[in-house]
């Protein structure tokens, strides 16, 4: 069975650890068979193509590589800062996910 992240796809997240520290994105992609995420401007490699139809030239493109969820943390909807966050039931019975640090619930 898969571990359940902290992390979901469209989440606003800043890097607390690695050469992207301090950087914050949104998460394009969640992989939880190895608990990686892939976010937008963080963790940027040079990765060497051949000429192909998208790119006629080739050459070295830069892109996003896969960081582990364990160096991301959500950004606070309320104050902006990272944050831990924590499952609870809402009037409906549904679980849903709130910021530790302001008690907001998260969309």
């Amino acid at each position: 069975m898969q571990k359940k992240l902290h992390i979901k796809k469209g989440d606003t997240v800043v890097v607390i650890a690695g050469n992207s520290k301090g950087q914050e994105g949104k998460v394009l992609e969640v992989v939880r068979e190895s608990e990686r995420a892939i976010v937008v401007g963080v963790n940027m490699v040079s990765k060497h193509t051949k000429p192909n139809a998208k790119s006629p030239q080739g050459g070295i493109i830069k892109q996003e590589a896969a960081i582990h969820v364990s160096n991301l943390m959500l950004k606070d909807p309320k104050t902006g800062k990272p944050t831990r966050i924590g499952r609870r039931l809402d009037k409906k019975g549904k679980l849903v996910r709130y910021s530790k640090k302001s008690g907001e619930e998260i969309k």
